[in-house]
């Protein structure tokens, strides 16, 4: 009978050495085939009388022990591959007892830098969790692996500034939420804070360094009071933009109250033209098909509270066309006294917000920028949270935020 555990010829440890690319005074000193365990162990050494470095500052130091420690490697064919090596620690007069370096892994990690790299393009592709079924690993593993990923790529991220932000909240679960500031220019998250409100935004603010909060010109938000507040105190100097994709939703919302409230209406009477019409009237005109526009003109065209209410909300949009000041606030006068006399209660609190605001909705014309980055990172991030099938923690949601969408150099360097 074989045994189940078989040492490999020589020649194929120095096969595994040229594999493994190993820098002096590292060697492999032999290679254990498992077969029922369907693993290679390669058993790695220091040459004798090799100085050892201190980690810190790379003085060489005294020998103090030794430790074992085992990394997983990239497969060898079919079979899982793994490294084993007694770490030496040794003695800094500076640092005191500290482990040495190896050159094919992470302080910390149980994985090389190989076969965390493979991991981090698996995760880029399906997610944490798919990445662990397929590579044979432990959520908290893969987890790991993903979390060391992005504590790297933020130690490396540059502090280079940029003119123009957007801001915009994103829901963790139910009800709770993150603020995430994202780069306009380039559609990378750079902060992700907890919650929603004022301390949140400011958070993100206190993360930059002076040159960079100096360098905002203009931020583009919601109409949400908190944000406005904290912007206003940490970058005084910064235009605030509301952003008319929220705007339209937030007309699309009244719209929707005077739907609801004229379907029930229609119902009582056994008129059904308002059932199942909702996103008919929150789509937008340029986004319809051919179909869509044949099936929807009746009801758009008809003498129905809902039809008023729309064309109340679509000739809004139209404020975003103008670029001089004086030019908007005409145009916003009109329409406001139109919404204001429309006897749509919904429509009537909304010419309400757009003229206690209108002095910031002017700022459109001097920035006309908005969030559809923030909005299409919205994808990705509802992306993030099916594949994950949710979060455990709001560190985890942010953690994944910023490995996906925050533009980070995640991979290890190898020494």
């Amino acid at each position: 009978m074989l045994p189940l555990v078989r040492r490999i010829a020589v020649r194929d440890r120095d096969l595994y050495a040229k594999i493994l690319s190993l820098p002096e005074p590292w060697i492999v000193l032999d290679v254990d085939l498992d077969m029922p365990g369907k693993s290679v162990v390669v058993r790695l050494g220091r040459r004798e009388g090799a100085a050892l470095e201190c980690p810190e500052c790379g003085i060489a130091g005294a020998g103090y022990d030794s430790q074992p420690r085992r990394w997983r490697h990239l497969d060898t064919c079919q079979f899982q591959t793994i490294l084993e090596a007694d770490v030496p620690r040794c003695s800094c007069p500076k640092h005191g007892v500290k482990q040495v370096r190896v050159p094919w892994a992470e302080p910390g990690s149980r994985f090389t830098a190989l076969f965390e790299c493979l991991a981090i393009d698996w995760m880029r592709e399906c997610g944490r969790s798919a990445t662990a079924r397929q590579l044979d690993l432990s959520w908290a593993e893969a987890d790991g692996i993903m979390q060391r990923a992005v504590d790297r790529g933020l130690a490396r991220r540059p502090a280079t500034t940029t003119p123009v932000l957007g801001v915009d909240e994103k829901s963790f679960q139910g009800r709770e939420f993150v603020t995430v500031v994202c780069d306009l220019d380039d559609g990378t998250v750079l902060h992700v804070a907890d919650g929603r409100g004022s301390d949140a935004l400011k958070e993100c603010y206190a993360a930059m360094t002076v040159e960079q909060r100096d360098a905002i010109e203009a931020v583009a938000m919601d109409m949400h009071e908190p944000y406005v507040l904290a912007t206003k105190s940490a970058v005084p100097q910064a235009t605030i933009v509301f952003d008319k994709f929220h705007i339209a939703k937030l007309a699309g919302e009244a719209v929707d109250q005077v739907r609801r409230q004229e379907a029930k209406q229609l119902a009582a009477e056994g008129d059904e033209r308002l059932k199942r019409t909702r996103y008919s009237w929150l789509r937008n005109p340029l986004d319809e098909t051919r179909e869509q526009r044949r099936t929807f003109e009746p009801l758009r065209r008809s003498k129905l509270k809902t039809a008023r209410a729309w064309a109340i909300k679509e000739t809004l949009m139209g404020f975003f066309e103008y670029f001089q000041p004086a030019r908007a606030r005409q145009f916003f006068q009109k329409w406001h006294g139109w919404a204001s006399r429309s006897r749509l209660k919904p429509i009537q609190r909304l010419a309400r917000t757009m003229r206690s605001r209108l002095t910031t909705l002017l700022n459109w014309c001097k920035w006309p920028i908005t969030n559809a980055i923030t909005e299409a990172l919205n994808s990705k991030i509802q992306w993030i949270k099916y594949t994950a099938r949710g979060f455990r923690s709001r560190e985890g949601y942010r953690r994944a935020i910023y490995f996906h969408c925050g533009g980070l150099s995640l991979y290890p360097q190898e020494s």
